[in-house]
Order: C-alpha cells, then sequence, then structure tokens
C-alpha cells in the first residue's frame, strides 16, 4: 500500500504503533517541501540539512510521546517545528554571537531533474533564483517570512497566521506589501525573471 492511500492520519496511527515503514512513507511524502522550506529560510546547504534532520527528530519524539494532535494537516505541524529550530538556531547563535558572514548558495539546479537542459538553461534558472533570493531578503522581515511560509512551506493563511501569531488579516495585508514592494523593486531594476 503506498503512502498516497492511506492517510496522514493512519501512517501516524500505524508509526505511534510501531512500524517504522509509516514514518518513512511520511517523512517521503513531505521531505521536499519542508526541506524547501528551511533552504529558503536559512540559505545554507548544510545548515538546511542539519535542521531539516533536527526537524524529524523532534517530530519522531513528539509522535511517539504522543504530543501531536491531528487537525488534518500534518504538514502544517512539521513546518511549524523546522521554523520553531531556524529560531532557536539564530537565537543561539545570537547569543555566542558566531554569525557567520559565509554565504554558501546552494545550486537548486544541480540535480537529474534538470539534466535535460543546456547550459544556457541552467545558468538562466539559477540566475532567477539568486535574484529571487535577492529580493526576498529586501523586504521587511514580517513580510518576507509570510511569502517563505506560504510559497515555500505551501501554508495556507489560517495557518501562518497560528504560526506566527498574528490576525488572518494582518498575514494577507503582509502578503499585499510583500508582492508590492517586490513588484515595484522589479520594476525599478529592470529585473526580469523570465526563462
Amino acid at each position: 500500500m503506498s503512502s498516497q492511500t492511506v492517510s496522514d492520519k493512519e501512517l501516524v496511527g500505524k508509526f505511534i504503533e510501531g512500524d517504522s515503514f509509516s514514518f518513512e512513507a511520511l517523512i517521503n511524502k513531505y521531505k521536499d517541501r519542508v526541506y524547501t522550506y528551511i533552504l529558503m529560510v536559512v540559505k545554507n546547504h548544510d545548515l538546511a540539512n542539519d535542521i531539516f534532520q533536527d526537524t524529524f527528530i523532534k517530530v519522531i519524539g513528539s509522535l511517539r510521546k504522543e504530543k501531536y494532535e491531528d487537525r488534518g494537516n500534518i504538514i502544517s505541524w512539521i513546518i511549524r517545528i523546522a521554523h520553531n529550530l531556524i529560531i532557536d538556531h539564530y537565537r543561539k547563535e545570537k547569543r555566542l554571537q558566531t554569525v557567520s558572514n559565509d554565504e554558501n548558495e546552494l545550486d537548486l539546479f544541480n540535480s537529474p531533474k534538470y539534466s535535460d537542459s543546456n547550459i544556457e538553461q541552467i545558468l538562466v534558472k539559477q540566475q532567477i533564483e539568486k535574484d529571487i533570493r535577492k529580493l526576498l531578503d529586501a523586504l521587511p522581515e514580517e513580510q518576507k517570512q509570510v511569502v517563505l511560509l506560504r510559497l515555500y512551506g505551501d501554508m495556507s493563511f489560517k495557518e501562518i497566521s497560528e504560526l506566527t501569531g498574528v490576525s488572518i488579516n494582518t498575514a494577507l495585508g503582509r502578503m499585499r506589501y510583500a508582492l508590492i514592494n517586490l513588484r515595484r523593486v522589479i520594476e525599478e531594476k529592470g529585473i526580469s525573471l523570465n526563462v
């Protein structure tokens, strides 16, 4: 039976009963979305891998202690755990004052998925990805957070509002202003995001 035909609730239930394959199916179902969200926030491949692993270790621990309340959307819960671990990481770094200025760029397009593309297409995609990261970095933190959660975390505005502790209208407003700001910067700088 594939994870596509078994609900998340069933997978969680089977894992709690001791079926480790159920958890593996759950990880396989959501790993790309979780990892992409983490990477877009931390912008460092090694750090993203560490936080990704810590996220699923925490998920395992929480499920075993039956701390997960099924509200029909486990991915939001997993992204929330990842988000909190990212915040914890930066708080710890700030306390230790070990913030690195080393910006390691990850080549998101160096994968078999894009192997049929020619080198020009790959370079254009890489440049677009870098431009998008720079554009997002230019946004105020609250707006950037909503954009990342919505587009890369694939969260609803209700989930974003719960995670960030603001009203749905505030989350929607931040997204609206983020898009306005992004459009303005794109027009001012004459940036083209077309392949």
